[in-house]
């Protein structure tokens, strides 16, 4: 399978990315939330236990939808894609860390080390609409850790949005992408 086959197929069978941004979208909401209205330990605690189950929930979304997210044996991206999940629980060895030493870069930290993981999501999908999240969510996180207003759940609001307008991004290339492939089928008749 050629590689730009294999990443149209998992742009198809994931949405362009678009139901797992709006799930983890919700995730870093709901964290936020629970950091601003309960304790700022209750987030964490969320964000890191909930981003665990994004796959999982992904793929009950979309099979919910009546989408089919499977990928056919040929593509090895899939394999990619498993791999890049366990870099985001290894980083938060380092959210950990810089937690420790100031309990408001949580959020930041987090955005940093999780907009570091999309960056091969842009070969991965093969959308640079990956690598503008990736750069957007690092800036930010660099930004409120270094010299943003000490409001613990600011970078999490900041996140959720951030998500919100990449879920709708990759909608739009999923659509695009279906149209292509509905002409294409058009034109071969």
């Amino acid at each position: 399978m050629l590689i730009a086959d294999a990443q149209r197929e998992l742009r198809l069978a994931f949405m362009g990315g678009f139901v797992a941004q709006l799930i983890e979208a919700g995730i870093w909401a709901l964290s936020a939330g629970v950091s601003l209205w309960a304790a700022p330990l209750y987030g964490m605690a969320v964000l890191f236990v909930a981003s665990a189950f994004l796959y999982p929930l992904t793929q009950l979304v979309l099979r919910l939808i009546g989408h089919n997210p499977a990928l056919s044996p040929g593509n090895t991206l899939g394999q990619l894609a498993t791999q890049l999940a366990f870099t985001v629980p290894v980083g938060f060895l380092l959210v950990l860390a810089a937690t420790l030493y100031r309990q408001t870069w949580f959020y930041p930290a987090s955005m940093i080390v999780v907009g570091a993981h999309y960056l091969p999501f842009v070969f991965l999908y093969g959308m640079r609409a990956f690598a503008a999240l990736a750069v957007l969510m690092i800036a930010a996180g660099a930004g409120l850790g270094l010299y943003g207003p000490q409001i613990f759940s600011l970078g999490g609001w900041v996140t959720a949005v951030l998500l919100i307008g990449f879920a709708l991004v990759g909608l739009g290339v999923y659509r695009r992408e279906v149209r292509r492939g509905q002409a294409a089928t058009g034109l071969e008749q």
